[in-house]
């Protein structure tokens, strides 16, 4: 399954199999745990050895966080936004300004890297040598690419019971991210289907 690092940090917001929601970013511990996790998405260019996260990258992330999945609720608009965050988003105005802001702030160039017998393909070459810096431009470029790319067309709120996960529609009749979310929400409409059905009559399949 392919992965979109935009993606990966608006999950870091979660169900967390209790009826309530987790934050993987809660602590610099689970940042830097994060952080290790994307450390083989080409799109980050930033080993995860060259970094040692501590409060203020922990925040300057979940502040990216915050931009991107107030874009992502603009984007599956007028369809609902997830459900974790939908009373406090970030103005859309004021994310996509950050995003920017923050994209800028790492002067980086696009080379040709073309292998002998190979394949053309790009790479970016930064001056910027602070890791942290580094790391926060990719994450808000890697958003910029994802919502300014064919992905945001379908990207989607997931609308099974306790889920606030953002994913990407990969079929035409796909209604939820994954296939257990599918199996609630499937059980749930069942289950309210019984209760509202006349005494004694049967329930539509």
């Amino acid at each position: 399954m392919e992965r979109w690092l935009p993606l990966e940090l608006a999950s870091t917001v979660r169900h967390d199999g209790d009826g309530g929601v987790a934050d993987d970013l809660a602590t610099v511990q689970g940042t830097m745990h994060w952080i290790q996790q994307q450390a083989d998405l080409p799109t980050t260019h930033v080993p995860a050895a060259e970094l040692a996260a501590d409060e203020d990258l922990r925040l300057r992330i979940i502040e990216l966080r915050q931009a991107v999945r107030a874009l992502f609720a603009q984007a599956v608009s007028p369809a609902p936004p997830s459900p974790a965050d939908a009373h406090r988003l970030m103005p859309a105005d004021r994310a996509m300004t950050h995003l920017n802001t923050v994209a800028a702030r790492e002067p980086v160039a696009p080379q040709l890297d073309w292998p002998a017998g190979g394949v053309p393909g790009t790479r970016l070459l930064s001056a910027e040598s602070d890791p942290y810096v580094r790391l926060l431009a990719a994450l808000a470029r890697s958003a910029i690419d994802f919502l300014s790319g064919p992905q945001r067309e379908q990207l989607r709120s997931c609308s099974a019971p306790r889920c606030v996960r953002y994913f990407v529609k990969s079929h035409g009749r796909q209604e939820w991210c994954k296939p257990s979310c599918g199996n609630r929400a499937r059980a749930a409409r069942h289950y309210s289907r019984r209760r509202t059905a006349p005494e004694g009559g049967s329930v539509p399949s």
